[in-house]
């Protein structure tokens, strides 16, 4: 990789000033002012509804940003590393908590529940893509990079591209008619993963 330009060396210099539990601290911050809006702001229509969907898009979100770690230090020079284990374990919890306002607040019976991971297709998806993120929230710890390797680690967590995509076709099955919104979020996480595969180089003439 080419040397940062000067101005990705400044925001890495502004970025090393910034500790990694900020990121945490931020998106707890997000979730309960979420939480919050659904239980005060009485123009919403259907809270509970508004909130599921507001959790799942924030977690779309961070998983966008965690995919773009690796193209923004490979193509601009920006180096958002140390942040990357914050911004994968908070995309986690607000799946979590979207999966949880669904089955708790929304379906409110453990039967129902199953019923609707067998039967209907976009929660099969859905819940798909949560599974392959459990075992990626369990092992992001250095404990686990150790115990794994650093090459089984970096395989197992590769699991982050299937879970992002099963996320936003999720959100494409969800969308009643046609929005633009889900599938901006599959064409982004479509583009962060091909910017991952290496570039061929030209032979020399």
């Amino acid at each position: 990789m080419a040397a940062p330009a000067r101005w990705a060396q400044r925001i890495n210099g502004w970025l090393r000033r910034v500790p990694a539990w900020t990121v945490y601290l931020g998106g707890a911050a997000w979730m309960v002012w979420l939480f919050w809006r659904g239980l005060t702001d009485f123009t919403l229509i259907e809270p509970i509804d508004w909130l599921e969907r507001a959790y799942g898009d924030a977690a779309l979100k961070l998983l966008v940003v965690t995919l773009a770690v690796t193209p923004l230090r490979r193509f601009a020079g920006v180096n958002l590393l140390r942040f990357r284990r914050a911004l994968g374990l908070l995309a986690f919890f607000f799946v979590l908590a979207h999966l949880l306002v669904w089955a708790v607040l929304d379906v409110q019976a453990l039967g129902a529940v199953w019923a609707d991971i067998l039967k209907r297709p976009y929660v099969t998806v859905g819940m798909a893509a949560f599974l392959l993120l459990m075992p990626l929230a369990l092992t992001s710890n250095d404990a686990s990079l150790r115990r794994l390797g650093g090459a089984a680690w970096r395989r197992l967590h590769r699991l982050t591209y299937p879970a992002a995509v099963l996320g936003a076709v999720h959100y494409i099955w969800l969308a009643r008619g046609f929005a633009l919104e889900p599938l901006v979020y599959l064409f982004l996480v479509l583009g962060l993963l091909a910017l991952r595969f290496p570039v061929p180089r030209r032979a020399p003439a």
